[in-house]
């Protein structure tokens, strides 16, 4: 074939190869005779056919092969279609699995999960089979298509029986109970990347599953504004904020929903970065505080991601200085920098420090959102959520777990940062400590400084263990519990995995919260309910993400929350 056509395109040589090879002599493509008419995957075929077969339709007669055909590949998906929006692309590969050498940036060319796409039939069986046992916990009894064609239906999921009742009498947060000693607020969170068109440009090999037209953010926009709109959430945590399309039209089509926005765009030359907005009807702003990730005078701090920490004051008749402190923020995506990712965190846990303490000394109640770049019990999540690591003898590359065979092997130093950052291990600002003796010994009053060039560092010695003060629970479980099969935040042709989170401070009574106890808040959070998660089969049954209804590459995370305050 390469020798009579040896003036096509080589990846156009080697498909003409691959038909010949898995098509029998009636299927053969005959690439030696000349072609008047356009050829078409059909959306439908006979299960007796291991790929679509072609139907020919007379598009014109000078047709040929598009630009963007790669080679052969073993396709997974069989939503196949033609593109009606234009004539000039022959063929559409929804394939969430292309793998084909050369067609990412060299610095893109990595994968979340570090699975190999291709699967073995028992492996397709076993997933075939999973499927439907998933099927249940994705709507469990509900229909599992939504109203609109192409889209799923997500479910709630209740903690608690009166959410439930609130819920389905959309009063949400409308009549604030106050019993006993005991006051009670309802609010619901979400978090959402909802995908800077920057960087869908810059990495649009991550998007070749997608028709065009459905990555253009005109198309993308008006739906994500209509989801945020339908979910109707009394605080917003947005991370891959576009500054531009933040200015121009996201900020004022917020406010006109009666949100307040607060907005901190990356350092450097990224045109992104993440915002909280929040109901004014619900809270009022106390303080808002940015944190910049980037510090010129450390080497080790060189990448542009940022965090945001509000304090907001709920809007009840109960005691005057109750607060919600509400975090946000997108950490560094390279696997293979473990280091730099556990700097970031820590530094916005100590801005967190900072911000949340209370006159009696505990903790008000905190809420942590946002794309973290680390699977479900890696080291930096376990870190999260059990207020410890010993990072001795761990590798950069398994400090998010993103990769199943990291390529990052150095281990971390030890310390992690210098100690010019003003970081302690504990996670928090060291500043100059003043000590009192009383009646059960030590107790330190400390005051975050205002210039951190004043820092008094404390000496201390030299460990391996890093801390922080907050117990906190991650409002989804990951897995799901009827089947094993664990849910996904974000969906694209290079993998499916979950990344995004809302951990919490839990009130002593809350049946949903990790195990322990919480002894360092005052009252604290009760997760009455969350909008459920979807599998990666189920997102493909549309085509991934993004697709005609959800147009960010990640799915909103949503609960429902109860302040208590005792």
């Amino acid at each position: 074939l390469s020798g009579r056509h040896s003036m096509l395109p080589r990846h156009v040589q080697r498909l003409g190869r691959d038909w010949i090879t898995h098509w029998n002599g009636s299927q053969i493509l005959a690439l030696n005779s000349p072609v008047s008419s356009c050829m078409r995957w059909a959306g439908h075929y006979p299960p007796w056919a291991s790929f679509p077969l072609p139907i020919s339709a007379d598009f014109s007669a000078n047709w040929r092969v598009p630009p963007f055909f790669g080679p052969w590949r073993q396709f997974q998906n069989p939503n196949w279609y033609l593109d009606n929006y234009t004539q000039s692309c022959c063929f559409h590969l929804p394939n969430p699995s292309m793998k084909s050498e050369g067609e990412e940036p060299l610095t893109k060319k990595r994968r979340l999960s570090g699975q190999d796409d291709t699967l073995t039939p028992e492996q397709e069986t076993n997933l075939s089979n999973q499927k439907e046992e998933s099927c249940l916990s994705v709507a469990q009894n509900e229909e599992k298509r939504g109203s609109k064609k192409g889209s799923i239906k997500r479910h709630w999921e209740y903690f608690c029986q009166q959410s439930k009742t609130m819920k389905t009498a959309e009063n949400k947060g409308s009549d604030q109970s106050s019993t006993g000693s005991e006051a009670t607020f309802d609010f619901t969170v979400m978090s959402y990347n909802i995908l800077s068109q920057n960087l869908l440009e810059d990495n649009s090999h991550l998007y070749k599953h997608c028709r065009q037209r459905l990555l253009f953010w005109t198309y993308r926009f008006p739906n994500i504004l209509q989801e945020i709109k339908e979910l109707d959430a009394d605080v917003l945590c947005l991370q891959e904020v576009q500054e531009d399309h933040y200015r121009t039209e996201i900020k004022s089509s917020l406010e006109s929903l009666g949100y307040h926005c607060e907005y901190k765009m990356r350092t450097g030359r990224k045109p992104d970065g993440c915002a909280i907005c929040f109901k004014t009807s619900k809270f009022s702003l106390i303080s808002s505080k940015p944190v910049e990730f980037f510090r010129r005078d450390i080497p080790l701090l060189d990448r542009d991601n940022v965090g945001l920490v509000l304090l907001l004051q709920p809007r009840f008749h109960c005691k005057a200085n109750a607060a919600i402190c509400i975090a946000n923020t997108h950490l560094l995506y390279n696997p293979r920098r473990g280091d730099i990712k556990l700097t970031q965190l820590a530094m916005l846990l100590a801005e967190i420090a900072s911000v949340a303490p209370q006159r009696d000394g505990s903790f008000c109640p905190v809420i942590i959102c946002g794309d973290f770049n680390s699977v479900p019990g890696s080291p930096l999540y376990r870190f999260i959520k059990e207020g410890k690591l010993n990072y001795e003898g761990l590798a950069i590359g398994k400090v998010s777990g993103q990769e199943q065979f990291p390529r990052g092997q150095r281990i971390l130093s030890i310390p992690i940062w210098p100690k010019k950052l003003g970081i302690s291990q504990n996670c928090v600002y060291e500043i100059k400590q003043q000590q009192k003796e009383e009646n059960a010994g030590e107790k330190l009053e400390a005051a975050k400084p205002d210039n951190p060039q004043e820092i008094v560092i404390a000496s201390e010695k030299l460990s391996s263990k890093l801390q922080h003060h907050f117990k906190l629970s991650s409002v989804y479980s990951h897995y799901f519990p009827e089947t094993g099969i664990p849910e996904v935040t974000t969906c694209h042709s290079r993998s499916a995995v979950t990344v995004d989170y809302i951990f919490y401070s839990a009130a002593n009574d809350d049946t949903a919260a990790q195990p322990g106890a919480e002894d360092s808040f005052r009252g604290g959070l009760k997760l009455l309910g969350r909008l459920a998660l979807l599998t990666e089969k189920d997102l493909w049954t549309v085509n991934g993400l993004p697709n005609e209804n959800n147009s960010s590459d990640h799915l909103p995370l949503l609960a429902e929350f109860r302040l208590i305050e005792r």
